[in-house]
């Protein structure tokens, strides 16, 4: 069918959600996709940061594969081996104890956050309060769209459930200030990925975790879009030499399968039998694909690689900088990378580069994305960094 018959359907049928590029994507391979007229594109969003080893890689067909011929639902009334391996991986290779397992980010962040507000009432008199950072995002459910520290997305929905304080990101003061009796916990991503990818200062993520321990405060860090080797480390915290006693994960969690999972310390593990549950959480088809997607991680030290091209693409892109000034900043830990224009052409430059074969993310108008595989080498790198010059001068 053709393009335009797709495009009818999704207006005729699907809620109105999403301003969609205007392709069809029908297969993909490593960091490349295809659309239905044949045209290839090199992925650098990844699924937005789902996709961490590349699309259809083979542990992960693999193991999907072989478990939908097995077993693919049971419910958590049964204990499933795929479920308990994960776990075993993910908290043997962090400073977790326990792990319970969703089906999204938004609801690893939800689950994160009943967490913090039972704790609250058993260890702070009842506590509640979270304080996220401005320019946060923490999903779409309206528990964490309220802990988003962008009121944009609140205005729709208002008014928001209470139980939450935004303040500047990187400004310990301000936190400070805000912390008050019916504050049970802090919530942070280390690195604010969808808001454009800032960075947290290494003095302010350490001053946040000794204030959360003269003030007998949960320290949480959304690990969603930065976990699973995307910035360097396994977990974009170990970069800072700070541990949090709750994170969550997801996106890149089963290399493309639908999961989310939330982890704590078992100080802070005060969920009991009927606390929280899900019907499909951590079932054996997700899981099958999350275990093969961490083993995966871990044997081809993806973290390091990332580590590696991540700064090969900032110095690319720095360099690029130099040669055309409507390029303002350039910023990256890891393969999380985006840069600044000076003017707000950010979504132009993703739609020039789209009919060039390169797909890019703007995270706002003057904001590029780039969140590629973590399989990516050097010379997808250097196809990116030219198309992307060749759509500036387009400009």
């Amino acid at each position: 069918m053709a393009t335009r018959h797709w495009q009818e359907l999704e207006q005729q049928y699907y809620m109105r959600t999403f301003t969609r590029q205007p392709v069809v994507l029908v297969r993909g391979e490593g960091a490349r996709v295809w659309d239905e007229q044949g045209n290839q594109y090199l992925d650098m969003v990844a699924g937005l940061a789902v996709n961490v080893l590349g699309h259809c890689h083979p542990a992960v067909v693999d193991a999907i594969t072989q478990q939908a011929k097995t077993l693919i639902h049971t419910t958590n009334l049964y204990y499933t081996t795929p479920q308990l391996e994960l776990a075993e991986l993910l908290v043997n290779n962090s400073c977790a104890d326990r792990i319970f397992f969703g089906n999204s980010g938004a609801e690893a962040n939800e689950g994160a956050l009943k967490l913090a507000r039972k704790w609250g009432r058993l260890n702070r008199d009842g506590a509640y309060e979270v304080i996220t950072a401005e320019n946060s995002f923490h999903g779409r459910t309206l528990a964490t769209l309220a802990a988003t520290g962008q009121p944009k997305y609140h205005k729709p929905f208002e008014p928001m459930p209470s139980g939450f304080v935004s303040v500047p990101f990187n400004d310990l003061d301000a936190l400070k200030a805000a912390t008050r009796p019916e504050t049970c916990a802090i919530m942070l991503e280390v690195v604010q990925g969808e808001s454009g990818v800032h960075i947290s200062d290494a003095a302010y993520l350490r001053g946040v975790r000794e204030w959360c321990d003269q003030q007998n405060l949960l320290l949480i860090f959304d690990e969603i879009q930065t976990g699973l080797g995307r910035t360097g480390k396994f977990l974009s915290f170990e970069h800072y030499g700070v541990e949090p006693d709750v994170f969550t994960l997801a996106k890149g969690l089963a290399g493309g399968v639908p999961i989310g999972a939330f982890l704590a310390k078992e100080s802070a593990s005060v969920l009991t039998a009927g606390d929280h549950g899900s019907t499909f959480g951590g079932g054996p088809l997700a899981c099958a694909a999350g275990v093969a997607t961490i083993r995966t991680i871990f044997d081809e030290r993806l973290a390091e690689h990332s580590a590696e091209i991540g700064a090969y693409a900032v110095e690319k892109l720095r360099a690029l900088q130099k040669r055309n000034d409507v390029i303002e900043t350039v910023r990256g830990l890891g393969l999380m990378v985006a840069f600044d224009l000076k003017s707000d052409a950010a979504p132009r430059v993703v739609a020039e580069a789209l009919k060039r074969g390169l797909i890019l993310n703007a995270t706002g108008p003057r904001t590029v994305r780039l969140v590629p595989p973590l399989i990516i080498g050097k010379p997808e790198t250097d196809e990116a960094v030219a198309t992307t010059e060749t759509v500036l001068r387009s400009l």
